[in-house]
C-alpha cells in the first residue's frame, strides 16, 4: 500500500488524537469518580492502559505482519497520542531495549521523568511570578 500523503497523514493524526483525547477525558473521569480517592487514579489508568494497548499493537504488528502506515498514524500516533503520550514514551523505551541499548533506554526514561517533572515546577513558578496566578 502506498504511504499516505502529508494531508491525509495529518488528517489521520488529527482525527485520531481528538478521539484519543475524548477517550482520555471520559475514561479518566469515570475511573477517578468510581475510585473516589485522593490519588490520580484516572491518569494512572489512562497511562497504564495506553501503554498496554501500545504494547499489544507493537507486538501484533511486528515481524511478518507489519502495521500499515495509515493505521500507525491514526491509531498509534493519533488515538494513543491523544489518549496519552506516555504510551509513546513506553514504546520508545521498548524499542531502545529491544535494540540492546539498555543504558540509553534507562537514561531516556530517567531524563524524561526528571525533566518533565522539573519543567512542570519551573512552568508553574514562572506563571505564578509573571502572571500572578497561583497554581
Amino acid at each position: 500500500m502506498k504511504e499516505p500523503g502529508p494531508v491525509l497523514a495529518g488528517t489521520l493524526v488529527f482525527l485520531g488524537s481528538g478521539a484519543g483525547g475524548l477517550l482520555r477525558y471520559f475514561l479518566g473521569d469515570l475511573v477517578k469518580n468510581w475510585h473516589n480517592a485522593n490519588f490520580p487514579t484516572g491518569t494512572l489508568f489512562v497511562n497504564v492502559s495506553g501503554c498496554l494497548v501500545m504494547g499489544l499493537c507493537v507486538g501484533a504488528w511486528s515481524g511478518a505482519t507489519p502495521m500499515r502506515e495509515d493505521v500507525r498514524l491514526a491509531l498509534l500516533i493519533g488515538v494513543l497520542g491523544g489518549y496519552t503520550t506516555f504510551s509513546s514514551f513506553g514504546r520508545d523505551f521498548y524499542v531502545l531495549a529491544l535494540e540492546g541499548a539498555w543504558l540509553k533506554a534507562l537514561l531516556y526514561a530517567a531524563t524524561s521523568v526528571v525533566l518533565s517533572l522539573l519543567c512542570v515546577w519551573i512552568g508553574a513558578a514562572a506563571a505564578s511570578r509573571f502572571i500572578a496566578s497561583p497554581a
